[in-house]
């Protein structure tokens, strides 16, 4: 691996701005690698979308990444996740790392009756992404999976400390607790801001496993194993891109990040397009 190679940025994507909780623990776990984020903001969400609708683009989004020279690909979108990783490792001859496979795992070490439960959006609920993965790991885990939807714009208006936000969690979260679950994995990126909400209606006693740190640790593994780590002692940056308004999403990341950040970049949509015709065709030519 030339010194070049190893100096590109991480390339993540989601549909909207969520991903931005897996931005958050990939530069807490690689302080110095440089990372470039692209939401699809312009089109979220993607959860109540058609799995070939998600699929397609998803393959617009990483390729996106791809004309950026990233080193690898990290979808920070469980819907994603759920449908498309085969098909983005077919296209893209870089590692994909998508929030499933790594949280499964983690949850897996982590549960100690077997019992899981699983949040999330209804397209990655209805694929039940987490428990054919689940059972990778544990042949008799009993698993219970909810959409949960309204968390989503809850988070996104900054309702963190709302009663109607605890109204809405107690409401979705009243059968997983009956069910005696062991441990409950935030299924979808929004989900870690509402961190503290969820634990104090589930119990201290269930374990929260949030998939963005187990997809740094499977990002940094990646790495390491490919010898991709970057050489630079310096912090990296973190460079932002979208595909609506920019203020939008600026003001929309604080409540993410819990800072302000730079200049973000809109992208057009139907640029997008073009970019993913041209650069499949290019792989499919090679």
């Amino acid at each position: 691996m030339n010194f070049m190679e190893k100096e590109k940025s991480i390339g993540v994507f989601d549909s909207g701005i969520g991903g931005l909780t897996v931005v958050k623990r990939i530069a807490s776990a690689l302080p110095n690698e440089s990372i470039i984020y692209f939401g699809d903001t312009a089109r979220v969400p993607y959860g109540s979308k058609s799995n070939e609708t998600v699929i397609e683009y998803a393959l617009e989004d990483a390729s996106f990444l791809i004309h950026k020279n990233v080193k690898a690909i990290v979808v920070a979108c469980n819907t994603v996740s759920s449908v498309a990783i085969p098909e983005l490792r077919k296209r893209f001859n870089v590692p994909v790392i998508g929030m499933i496979e790594p949280g499964a795992a983690y949850t897996a070490k982590m549960t100690t009756s077997k019992r899981i439960g699983v949040i999330g959006t209804r397209a990655t609920v209805n694929n039940k992404a987490y428990s054919k993965n689940l059972r990778k790991y544990i042949e008799d885990v009993f698993v219970i999976e909810k959409a949960c939807p309204l968390f989503v714009p809850l988070v996104e208006e900054g309702w963190i400390n709302k009663e109607v936000t605890r109204q809405v969690a107690r409401e979705y979260l009243r059968e997983l607790v009956e069910q005696k679950i062991d441990t409950l994995i935030l299924g979808c990126t929004h989900y870690p801001v509402l961190y503290d909400v969820i634990q104090e209606i589930v119990g201290k006693e269930t374990v929260l496993v949030d998939s963005g740190i187990a997809a740094a640790e499977a990002v940094r593994a990646d790495l390491s194993r490919l010898g991709m780590e970057t050489n630079s002692r310096a912090r990296g940056r973190i460079e932002y891109f979208v595909t609506d308004i920019p203020a939008t999403f600026k003001e929309a990341a604080q409540i993410f990040l819990g800072k302000t950040i730079g200049e973000v970049v809109r992208i057009d949509l139907e640029f997008l397009k073009e970019l993913k015709l041209r650069i499949i065709e290019t792989n499919n030519t090679k």
